[in-house]
């Protein structure tokens, strides 16, 4: 696999567009010419790490909705106790659209 083989040189950037405090556009750039193949693993477990990540902030958003969505059952099914339902539904409902980014 050419994968296997590290080019001669990795170059990284990083380019970002920003408007206030939300950030617009984002984006990695790699380049090849001559370094090392330390260089070259380091970068690649970088990249990966970073993957791992944003799959792990993905499911932990899943099951903050979920949460959520227990919570708005449980509102129904318990009435005695459906405003302390209904507000850890609605914080959970937050978190979810916190996590989303």
């Amino acid at each position: 696999d050419e994968n296997d083989n590290p080019p001669s040189e990795v170059v990284y950037s990083e380019t970002t567009t920003a408007y206030g405090d939300e950030v617009i556009q984002s984006a990695d750039v790699y380049a090849t010419g001559n370094v090392n193949s330390d260089e070259y693993e380091k970068a690649r477990k970088e990249e990966k790490h970073h993957k791992h990540m944003e799959e792990v902030g993905g499911l932990e958003t899943m099951a903050t909705g979920a949460f959520a969505l227990h919570e708005k059952h449980a509102e129904k099914k318990d009435p005695e106790h459906a405003h302390r339902h209904k507000i850890e539904e609605e914080i959970a409902a937050a978190a979810a659209v916190g996590e989303g980014g």
